[in-house]
């Protein structure tokens, strides 16, 4: 997102739902005209959006571990709190402290492997990307509108998510027509801690 890693931050603040013209802009410099969407966490808000903004450019939807914006069952305020700031991307050891607490899953009772995939390959950028990311999302939300999502779906979802409860999940998979759920044993960033378990079932729905 513009403002994150080595992305240049924008000048002013921006909505999650003036993005899809940028994922369509960048499929277009890319010569394709659709493509096979998988969002996480935030990133799955985005691919909602922009499945429903530009449905001609998806052709299957992937969703993991995240839910529907303002309308949602909300996580504990606890864990909410400490996704107000940048300061885990920013402090190995303060990762490594709230991981489990944080992300649920493989990260409780290994908190390392959550530090390590905040810190090995990401370049957060500066802390304005940061806060304007989540304040482009406030106010957003997908929910009166999941049953006209197109494009086939899978929701991915696991049983120990602090984050994204996983009622959030079977809401979503109630109201998207031709949706899969698929509920996994981990936390948030279990896609990233055991993409060997979970990207058969991802290749699998792409495939099908």
């Amino acid at each position: 997102m513009p403002g994150i890693g080595g992305s240049p931050a924008p000048v002013v603040p921006y909505h999650l739902t003036t993005l899809p013209s940028l994922l369509a802009g960048l499929l277009d410099q890319l010569g394709y005209e659709q493509a096979d969407v998988l969002g996480i966490s935030w990133g799955g808000g985005l691919a909602q959006q922009f499945a429903l903004s530009r449905p001609d450019r998806v052709r299957r939807l992937v969703l993991v571990a995240t839910g529907t914006g303002a309308l949602m069952v909300p996580g504990h305020p606890r864990v909410l709190l400490c996704m107000l700031t940048p300061l885990r991307h920013r402090d190995p050891g303060y990762a490594g402290r709230v991981a489990g607490e944080l992300y649920g899953g493989s990260a409780r009772h290994d908190p390392g492997l959550a530090r390590d995939l905040l810190h090995a390959t990401t370049r957060l950028g500066p802390a304005r990307g940061y806060f304007y990311q989540l304040l482009s999302s406030l106010g957003w939300t997908s929910l009166p509108r999941l049953p006209k999502l197109r494009p086939p779906t899978l929701i991915l979802a696991g049983d120990d998510d602090p984050i994204i409860p996983l009622v959030n999940a079977r809401i979503m998979h109630r109201l998207i027509p031709r949706s899969q759920l698929h509920v996994y044993r981990g936390g948030h960033l279990e896609l990233a801690a055991d993409a060997e378990r979970l990207a058969s079932a991802v290749e699998a729905f792409l495939d099908g």
